[in-house]
């Protein structure tokens, strides 16, 4: 579900930063495709969210979903709205399409390495794919 639901949201992305770019998209098509991209975005982050914390002890995946929020929120919270504005700024779909572009890989990037390093853990035991704390 995770790199799924990365991919597809991706896919999306791409999908809608060449639509942009190509001025195929009108208001209301661009916001049926931005809540399209974050109906499945959103699923990705949720999922990864919750995965995660099962496969770890309680310290270690608090402390590291803390961290990598906060880093994940500092950083795109900081730098997205400076990108994002200086290219809504340059007038050119071209470069906002190239934006979206580059968004769409990262977001297949996540999804590519949850396929490759992801543990499968559907209809397993914890126990299965995490050692106890207690041995």
């Amino acid at each position: 579900m995770i790199a799924g639901t990365f991919a597809v949201s991706g896919l999306l992305l791409l999908i809608t930063a060449g639509l942009f770019a190509a001025g195929f998209l009108t208001p209301v098509t661009q916001t049926i495709a931005w809540f399209s991209i974050f109906f499945f975005a959103s699923a990705a982050a949720s999922s990864a969210y919750l995965t995660a914390s099962e496969i770890f002890p309680l310290e270690t995946r608090a402390l590291a979903i803390a961290c990598f929020y906060a880093l994940g929120t500092a950083i795109g919270g900081s730098t997205s709205p400076l990108l994002f504005g200086w290219l809504i700024q340059s007038g050119s779909a071209l470069r906002v399409s190239g934006g979206y572009a580059l968004a769409a890989a990262w977001l297949l990037i996540a999804g590519a390495t949850e396929w490759m390093l992801g543990i499968d853990a559907e209809g397993k035991s914890l126990e299965s794919i995490a050692d106890p704390l207690s041995s």
